[in-house]
């Protein structure tokens, strides 16, 4: 994570789903036809950790951008990727005086235009290992690019992977590869996964809430081991993923906390002690001892489960004519119930009965949440009441019979906060009629 963007941070403050399997953990679902990430087995993880380790303590004690610790955490990568079939590239940048570099590996096959890439940062910082922060994620990621040769995996999407040096100078190498990429490979990208510091020993499970399909990706596969989950917000912005968001890239991703001290209600919901999440963060300390078993076997299974998922399948938008209605509209806490509409035009007769009710709603807490759709006549079809528990988020299609309904008209979306403390809004509301 970048040192100097935790330093300002704290100055100012004082894309589609699959099954995975974690563990001994349960299965989440596939849908029919589709192919379940396979388990990533956490000890290929751990002797991959295990290896960088060895490299930072032969170089000095770190992997950091200019030392050779992290030319040789390149070159251990790279082999291991060439070994098994993928196409790599190093990339080679400037910064401070020295030679930095990223790695970039494709996986042949898969369309060529809709690009999937899962990256992670691969230097340490001067003063440590740098296992978990980025170890960890570096090691994941490439134990799941190991499992795709290994599986013989044909997805529909093409798959790259990089590793990114510098960031804890300020993202300098993955700022170079995306400021590098012309306009029409940019657009190829349909999602990039980032995984910095997901084994913590004091772990807290967080998902970054960016892009909406890549985030309810990996609230799925976390709801399907009954892991809960909270939105990241103290690593937001600093890790390789606003790289590729500050040109347009959908992005997404995974974190276990870092030198925030971890809540008293956290402990509750994840166990653990109400210290940082990791007390090694940016330390000598950062070494192999300094990771979490439980939190890099978990993660690890989430970066295949997301990769599987978003790289298996090609969204189909729904056919038909669309009504929308993307205005933020804000939900009251524990208060008065509120709209956003659309206005239904040029139809004929009455409303299918396979109506598709497209409902996108961020929110901290859903069961506290009655959401309807109410037709033009005032007629009510309840969407959601208060189920979901600690979940977060509605994002999701409904399919409701309005045939008894004339289609044109104002359709509404209302959605009413029943309890108190959480907040959120309706972030967007359609309607597709065959």
């Amino acid at each position: 994570m970048n040192l100097s963007a935790r330093i300002a941070a704290l100055a100012g403050s004082s894309a589609l789903v699959l099954g995975a399997l974690a563990g001994a953990a349960p299965a989440t679902a596939a849908p029919a036809g589709a192919t379940a990430a396979p388990d990533i087995p956490v000890a290929s993880v751990k002797q991959h950790l295990a290896d960088l380790q060895s490299i930072a303590t032969a170089n000095g004690g770190n992997r950091a951008h200019g030392r050779p610790g992290y030319k040789a955490s390149i070159d251990f990568v790279k082999a291991k990727l060439d070994a098994v079939g993928f196409t790599t590239t190093v990339q080679q940048f400037t910064y401070n005086g020295t030679t930095g570099y990223n790695l970039i590996a494709d996986w042949p096959g898969g369309d060529p235009n809709q690009v999937v890439m899962a990256g992670s940062h691969l230097d340490s910082v001067s003063s440590g290992p740098g296992i978990n922060d980025n170890g960890s994620g570096s090691a994941a990621i490439l134990e799941a690019a190991l499992t795709v040769a290994r599986t013989g995996y044909q997805p529909t999407k093409h798959l790259r992977f990089g590793w990114w040096g510098a960031e804890e100078l300020g993202l300098v190498g993955s700022k170079y590869y995306v400021n590098n990429l012309p306009t029409t490979e940019r657009a190829k990208l349909k999602g990039y996964l980032n995984f910095d510091m997901i084994g913590s020993p004091n772990p807290g499970y967080f998902v970054y809430d960016d892009d909406p399909v890549i985030e309810q990706t990996f609230k799925n596969y976390f709801a399907g081991i009954g892991v809960p989950t909270e939105i990241e917000t103290e690593g937001d912005g600093r890790s390789d993923h606003a790289s590729f968001k500050n040109v347009g890239i959908p992005v997404g991703g995974l974190f276990t906390g870092a030198s925030r001290v971890k809540t008293s209600a956290q402990v509750s919901k994840w166990g653990g002690t109400a210290t940082a999440f990791d007390r090694c963060y940016h330390s000598s300390c950062d070494t192999t001892a300094n990771i979490n078993d439980t939190a890099l076997d978990r993660n690890s299974d989430a970066v295949a489960h997301a990769l599987w998922t978003l790289s298996g399948t090609t969204t189909t938008p729904p056919t038909g004519t669309v009504f929308e209605n993307t205005a933020d509209v804000s939900i009251p806490d524990n208060g008065a119930a509120v709209t956003s509409s659309v206005d239904v035009t040029g139809r004929t007769g009455n409303a299918p009965s396979n109506l598709s009710v497209g409902v996108d709603v961020v929110h901290t807490y859903i069961g506290d949440l009655v959401v309807d759709l109410i037709a033009p006549d005032g007629s009510v079809y309840n969407l959601h009441n208060r189920s979901g528990g600690s979940a977060d988020n509605i994002s999701q299609t409904y399919t409701v019979n309005a045939s008894s309904e004339v289609a044109n008209g104002t359709w509404k979306l209302r959605v009413q906060d029943k309890a108190s403390v959480d907040t959120g809004y309706i972030n967007g509301f359609k309607l597709t009629f065959p």
